[in-house]
This record gives C-alpha cells, structure tokens and sequence, in this order.
C-alpha cells in the first residue's frame, strides 16, 4: 500500500519529476508536429511553461498542498508560451483552485482536481477540438473520479490516471484525421502524459532522488538553459547573446532612461497600523509615472513588484506604506551595458545591491538623497491607445514600428512569448486602452490569457500571421474608439489571406501533397499547397494558389535564405504573369522562411 494522501512536499516532487520526464521528452513531442516543418515547438512550449512552475516552487516551498498547487499554477500562468503552454497553465490552474487550502489530498479530492482542471481548461480554449490535450486531459479526469471511488491508495489513483491517459493518446489519430494521415499522436496530448508519468514515478518511487534534488533546488539550476534564468536569483539573465553583440553596442549607456532594475515583495500581512488598503491598478500608475517594465502581481498575503526606474528611493517609499519589503534586489542596467560594450569608463559606482528586509528604509533613504534630480518632475502623460505586435526579423520589426506599433516583441514560429512577456509589454505602456496582435495562431492563447490577468484596459485581435498582423495596424484609427478600433482591425486581417515558404524536415504525405525531406514546401493559411525541391518552382506554385480567386496587391516579405538574385526572379515572374497584380517587396528577415506573402 502506498500513499493514502499526498501533502505540498509530495506534489512539489511529482511536479519535479513531470517536469523533469518532459525535458527529457521535449524532442520527441517536438517531433510529433503534424506539418514537417522545422519549427515545430509543443515541447518546447511545455517545457519552457512547466519550467516557469518548477521554478516558481522552489521559491514558494509549503507542506500544504494547496499552497504548493497554487505556487506551481502562478509560475506556470507566467511562463505560459504557445497554446499547449496556456492549455497546461490552466489545468494546473484549475486543479490549485480544487486543492485550495487543503494541507493533504487523498484520491477523491486529488480526482476532483484533475476535473476542475479539465473545466478550466476547456473554458479557455473557444474552439475545442477532438483528439488533442484537451481529450487526454478529459478522459483521463473522467476515469480518475471513477477510479477514486475503488481505492484510497493516491498510487493506485494515479497509476490509473496515467494509463488512461495514454491510452486516449493512443486512440487520437482515430479522432483528428489528420493526425492518422501523417501517422502520429498528438503532441500536446503525450507532452501531459510524460508529466502524468513523473507524477506516478515518485509515488511508485522510482526515482528514490527525487527529495534531495528538491531540496538542493536542482531544476532552477536543470532548466536554466532554457529559460534564460539565474539559478542564484530566478532573474532574466541579459547575455549579449540574446541581442546580440552589435545591437549593444549600437546603444548608448546613457539612452538606458530608466536604469535601475528593481525586484522585490511586500509582504502585506506585516503591513504597519493603519496601512491603507493596496489598490494594484493605482499602485501602477504610480510606478508608472517615472519608471518602466512594470509588473505588480498581488494576492492577499504578498505583493510582487518589479519596475525599472530612475528613483529607487521612491519606489520603495512608495511600497513601504503597505508591509514589509523582502528579497529586495536592484541592478544598475547602465552599469551592465557598459560590461557587455567594454566600456569601462564608470561615471558612478554601480548600484547593485542584495538587500535584507531590515535595510529597505535605510536603502530607500539613501538613495533617494543621492539619485541625479534631472527630469525628477516628469512624468508620462498617458496616451489614448498603445499597440503591441510579435515579430521576428528586423525588418518585420521595424515595418510595425513605423506603422503605430508601440512594442515589438520578439517571437512567432520559432520563439512564442510567454504570458509574462505579454504582461511585461502591457505594463510598460503608459495608454489607456491596449492591443496586443500575436500574429501567430500559437500565440493567440497567450496574449489572451495576459489580456486576463492585467489590470489594464486590453483588447487581443486574434491576428494569426505577421501579414494579418501589418493589415491589422493599417485599419487603426486614433480618433475611433476601442470598440470601433477592435472590429477595424480584426475585420482587415481578416481580409488577407497569408502564405509562407520553408523547407520540410521530414517526409510525409498531408493535404493530398506528398513531402519529401529537403523539399520546399508552400502553406496557404494553415494548408500545404505545394511541394516542390526547388525554391522558385515553389514560390510560384504557392503565389498562383494565392491568386486563384483573384487579388489587388501581393507584398512579398523576404527572410532568410531566399537571396536578391531569387527574389528579382520572383518579382519578375509575378509581374509577367499577374500584370493587374500590384506588388510590394519588403525585407523581413525572419528565420526559417525564406518568404512570407500576403494577398489583399
């Protein structure tokens, strides 16, 4: 007989082990992408968002396990990319909010869990689809309220879980046809039943490690690869690799406007006689007035807040009022800059500080008495409107900039942004309403999910590629109100159907076109039109699909690998071919895809 109930350690260690069995298996889910093209990345979305959670744990260690389920929620809501990362961060959403101030959970209200996650999950998807995660996630909730009706033994439980599990992932060819035409399970679907099976590893304890990994808080340092993260601080790590060299050294240190880099909590239970009640959308706007790169995540107990800005000291008076600060971490980004350009030429000492809760007052005073004044009375006058646009390439980028994009963030095919990025993007603008255009339909979710958990006004225009992402910011009006705004924007995108080029990275035979490795192959929205081992033959091929109903203008956006002599041909064979056809060319520079076309 195993366990009869598991408390906060036991499920940090399942959530541990399912992460760590879905590292090892990124690859693979990877692999099972339906199209055979090279950026298939379900596993890589689980991995980054259950890595978020992993690390959110090792901060918030409780033996309940209601404390632990919602500790790993809140990391894995952050670090949510694509829409398997946002479909497994409401689950696990779902399930803290069954296990919710409970120290233990037996097998019935473990059960009761999985469903309530189920429930959430569908919640959030519009448009649920046989066959994937979601199915898995169902059945094997189904089975396991039945299942927990037989036994009170949490090893039996989920010994069943995980089989029926993987047994519906099995069965999800027979329920999307298309994952029968190409020969494989859902993606999705096995990345869940790789965390199921860490989940049943520890209970079997087939992994007899597993609390000394825990307690030595190995996965922050396993999953810092990934993630980008300090295993000392769970800080961003801001490598010159990430921008590369030359970007930095393109800007100036002192461009870097607001550059002292904050992080810290206020822990509101131990909040001062008579402090008043925390108000998050004001306290932003506070922050707001001088400073950047706002994130303010509240709950009862503690507050977390990390803001860029000119004046410390000022921020952390103005948090003072409501509790304790603690964990208080400040980096003088300009001093950064200067290490990644080699400037060495200081013209202060750098502010970098690791501060214990007592010093907060003594930091704050110091620091507001010695900061520059210059510009202290500024403050940002908040616009009408914001807009946030995903691109790659930067030319795609700059194409947004020019065209009333506030912020580019970087992602699409082959990097989807988190919910936090998303958040860390809204939070930056100060607008009062806002619009975020994913322009990939794997983003979609995500931007949705940071529309939900900020405080500010935001609206998602459901933009599924970077053409319907441009056609989108064109139709923005600013005399026009958010409503009018949204339906302009969503209605042009609409309007514009989106094709690509990129090279297949197996063989298959999908949509009635027969792939073979190498191949370039042509996709028309969601569709492979073309196949063909030639790049020229298959951007034609894909062009005329395009055309075949007719069309006034064709922009051509080029990125790596399609080259100025092939792009002249091109342009040359659609001007002889389609003469009543404007065209635009624009370099794009994305990866992957050698070209990117849209038709209006």
């Amino acid at each position: 007989m195993g366990k009869r109930f598991i408390n906060g350690s036991d499920f940090a260690d399942m959530a541990l082990l399912g992460a760590e069995n879905l590292q090892r298996g990124a690859e693979r889910v990877n692999a099972l992408n339906v199209f055979p093209v090279p950026d298939g990345d379900t596993g890589t979305n689980m991995n980054l968002t259950m890595a978020s959670g992993v690390r959110e744990l090792q901060n918030k260690r409780s033996e309940s396990v209601g404390r632990t389920a919602e500790a790993l929620s809140k990391g894995l809501l952050m670090g949510a990319r694509g829409n398997s990362g946002v479909i497994l961060s409401q689950l696990f959403r779902g399930t803290a909010k069954a296990l919710s101030g409970l120290d233990e959970a037996g097998p019935a209200q473990f059960a009761a869990a999985l469903q309530q996650g189920v429930d959430m999950a569908y919640k959030a998807v519009v448009k649920p689809v046989e066959g994937t995660i979601l199915t898995v996630a169902r059945e094997a909730a189904r089975h396991a309220q039945q299942a927990a009706r037989r036994t009170s033994d949490m090893e039996t439980l989920m010994q069943e879980v995980y089989d029926k599990a993987n047994e519906t992932l099995q069965r999800t060819p027979d329920m999307l046809p298309v994952l029968k035409q190409v020969g494989v399970v859902d993606s999705g679907g096995q990345g869940l039943v790789l965390i199921y099976e860490g989940f049943l590893d520890y209970l079997t304890g087939r992994s007899s490690d597993t609390a000394e990994l825990v307690s030595e808080a190995a996965p922050v340092e396993s999953f810092q690869h990934l993630a980008g993260m300090s295993a000392r601080t769970a800080e961003p790590v801001r490598a010159a690799a990430s921008t590369g060299g030359k970007a930095q050294a393109q800007l100036s240190t002192n461009e870097i406007e607001f550059f002292y880099d904050m992080e810290f909590f206020i822990k509101r239970k131990l909040a001062p006689p008579g402090a008043p009640s925390f108000d998050e959308d004001s306290f932003r706007r506070a922050l707001a007035k001088d400073g950047d790169s706002i994130i303010v995540i509240a709950d009862e107990e503690i507050v977390k807040v990390h803001v860029h800005s000119r004046r410390p000291g000022d921020v952390l008076n103005l948090a003072l009022p409501y509790g304790e600060l603690a964990e208080l971490h400040i980096l003088n980004m300009r001093d950064q800059h200067r290490e990644l350009v080699g400037d060495e030429d200081f013209d202060f000492n750098a502010a970098s500080a690791d501060l214990a809760p007592d010093d907060a007052l003594a930091v704050a005073e110091v620091l507001a008495g010695s900061m520059p004044q210059e510009g202290a009375e500024a403050a940002h006058e908040w616009a009408p409107y914001g807009i946030v646009a995903v691109a790659i390439g930067e030319g795609i980028s700059g194409i947004f900039l020019d065209n009333n994009v506030d912020v580019v963030l970087s992602g699409g095919q082959t990097m989807n942004p988190s919910t936090e990025d998303f958040l860390k993007a809204i939070e930056s603008l100060p607008a009062e309403h806002i619009f975020l255009l994913p322009n990939n339909s794997n983003i979609i979710l995500a931007a949705e999910q940071a529309a939900e958990l900020s405080e500010r006004s935001v609206s998602v225009i459901p933009t599924r590629t970077v053409p319907q992402g441009l056609a989108s910011v064109l139709a923005f009006k600013d005399g026009e109100t958010p409503e009018r705004n949204a339906a302009l924007m969503a209605g042009a995108a609409e309007a514009v159907r989106s094709g690509s080029v990129t090279q297949a990275v197996r063989n298959t035979e999908i949509d009635g076109v027969e792939v073979q490795e190498g191949d370039f192959i042509g996709i028309v929205e969601k569709k492979i039109v073309v196949s063909e081992a030639d790049l020229q033959l298959a951007c034609r091929g894909l062009i005329s699909e395009l055309l075949e109903n007719g069309g006034d203008l064709l922009t051509i956006l080029t990125g790596e690998g399609s080259g100025a002599e092939g792009t002249e041909a091109l342009a040359a064979w659609v001007s002889e071919t389609y003469p009543e056809v404007e065209l635009e060319v624009h370099e794009g520079g994305q990866p992957l895809y050698p070209y990117l076309f849209a038709l209006e």
